[in-house]
C-alpha cells in the first residue's frame, strides 16, 4: 500500500481511484512501449469511467482494507454515513453510466476495435506527421495520462452525489435521467446509421437485420461520395459525439442541480467545479474532432468541405441555419448536391433547411 504522505491533501473517497487512475496511466504507457500500439486506453475506454462510477455508489459495499492489489476499498478516515448508506443519486447514475458502457461496448466489439493488434488510425497517422520523439512525449503525456485523468474525471460528479446523501429522489433527478435515456438511444441510432453505412460501403450489400434507425437504401452515389450524410448524420457531422458531450453534461448536472446542491452559487463561478469534467471532455472531442476532420478533408476535399458548409459539427439545430445562409448566398443546390447526391438533394434540403 502507499505510504500515506501519498494520499496527504487528498479526499479518504478519492484515494482508492486517484490511486487506480495512475497505476492505469502508468500500465498503458508501459504497454505502448512493449507492443508499438499506443491505443491501449482506447480499449478500456468504455469502462473505466464505469468502474469509477460504481466505486462511488456502491461505497458502503468496499472494506476498510484492500484485500487485492487493485481491490477497491474505503478508508477508515471516511465519514461513516457514507458507508453506511447508499445514495439513492449516485446509484440511478451508476445505472445510466452502466447502460452507456453496453452501448459503447457493442458498438466498439462489432468495430473489432478490442482486438488486440487494433490501433485508432488516427494515431498512424500522426505518428507519421511528427518526429519519433514528440510522438512518444505525446504518448507519455496525452494518450496515457491525460486520457486516464480524463476518464477519472468523469466519475466525480457520482462522488459528488454520494457525498449529498439524499434521502430519495428528487425531481430534477427523474428528469435528468430520461434526458440520459433519450440520450443513449439517440446516440445508438447514430452508431447503427454510420456501422451500416460503412458496411454497405465495403460490401455493396444491405444487411437484412439492421437495427431500427438504421434502416436505410444508401445508394451507390452515398458510397461513392465515401462518407455518411443521411439519417442523423444530415443534421450533425457527428451526432455520437455531440451525444456523447451531451451525455457527461447530463450527469455533472445530476448533483449540480439537485436540492442538496452547495454549488449554485451566483457569487462565485467556482461553484460550477462540478462542470469541469463535461467541460473537459467537451475540450478533447472538440481537439479530436478537428484532427478527423482534417483527415476527412484529405480524402474528399470538395466533398467533405461542401458538408461542412451545409451541416453543423456537433449542434444539430444550427444545421438549418447554415442552409439558410447558403441559400442567400445563392449556394445552396450546389452544396446540396455535393453532399446528399443527385437522387437525394431534393428530400435532404427540405428536411434541413
Amino acid at each position: 500500500m502507499a505510504p500515506i504522505s501519498f494520499y496527504r491533501g487528498i479526499s479518504p473517497t478519492l484515494q482508492w481511484p486517484v490511486r487506480f487512475c495512475l497505476y492505469n496511466a502508468a500500465a498503458a504507457y508501459i504497454l505502448s512501449v512493449i507492443t508499438g500500439n499506443v491505443s491501449q486506453v482506447d480499449r478500456v475506454w468504455t469502462f473505466l469511467p464505469t468502474i469509477y462510477t460504481a466505486y462511488y455508489a456502491l461505497l458502503p459495499l468496499w472494506p476498510s482494507k484492500p484485500r487485492l492489489f487493485f481491490w477497491p476499498y474505503v478508508p477508515e478516515t471516511v465519514h461513516p454515513d457514507l458507508v453506511q448508506k447508499y445514495s439513492p443519486r449516485a446509484l440511478l447514475m451508476f445505472g445510466l453510466v452502466f447502460i452507456w458502457m453496453c452501448r459503447l461496448s457493442y458498438n466498439t466489439w462489432r468495430r473489432g476495435l478490442f482486438n488486440l493488434n487494433d490501433e485508432d488510425y488516427r494515431w498512424a497517422i500522426l505518428r507519421k506527421k511528427v518526429p519519433t520523439w514528440l510522438f512518444q512525449v505525446i504518448n507519455l503525456t496525452f494518450i496515457a495520462f491525460i486520457q486516464n485523468v480524463i476518464l477519472f474525471l468523469l466519475g466525480l460528479p457520482t462522488e459528488v452525489a454520494a457525498v449529498q446523501q439524499p434521502s430519495k429522489l428528487s425531481t430534477s433527478d427523474y428528469i435528468l435521467a430520461t434526458l440520459a435515456l433519450i440520450d443513449i438511444a439517440v446516440e445508438f441510432v447514430a452508431d447503427n446509421q454510420q456501422y451500416s453505412f460503412q458496411t454497405y460501403k465495403r460490401t455493396g450489400v444491405h444487411e437484412q437485420n439492421e437495427w431500427p434507425g438504421a434502416r436505410i437504401k444508401w445508394t451507390p452515389a452515398d458510397a461513392k461520395r465515401g462518407f455518411v450524410t443521411r439519417g442523423l448524420w444530415a443534421w450533425s457531422r457527428h451526432p455520437n459525439f455531440f451525444c456523447e458531450q451531451s451525455f457527461w453534461a447530463i450527469i455533472n448536472l445530476f448533483p449540480l442541480v439537485a436540492p442538496e446542491s452547495a454549488y449554485l452559487s451566483p457569487r462565485s463561478v467556482t461553484s460550477l467545479w462540478p462542470l469541469l469534467p463535461s467541460l473537459v471532455l467537451c475540450t478533447l472531442f472538440f481537439s479530436s474532432t478537428l484532427f478527423t476532420e482534417s483527415i476527412s478533408l484529405s480524402k474528399y476535399p470538395e466533398g467533405y468541405r461542401a458538408y461542412q458548409k451545409r451541416v453543423a459539427m456537433f449542434v444539430p439545430f444550427l444545421t438549418p441555419v447554415w442552409g439558410l445562409l447558403l441559400r442567400l448566398q445563392g449556394k445552396k443546390e450546389e452544396v446540396d448536391r455535393l453532399v446528399y447526391g443527385q437522387d437525394v438533394a431534393d428530400v435532404a434540403g427540405k428536411k434541413t433547411q
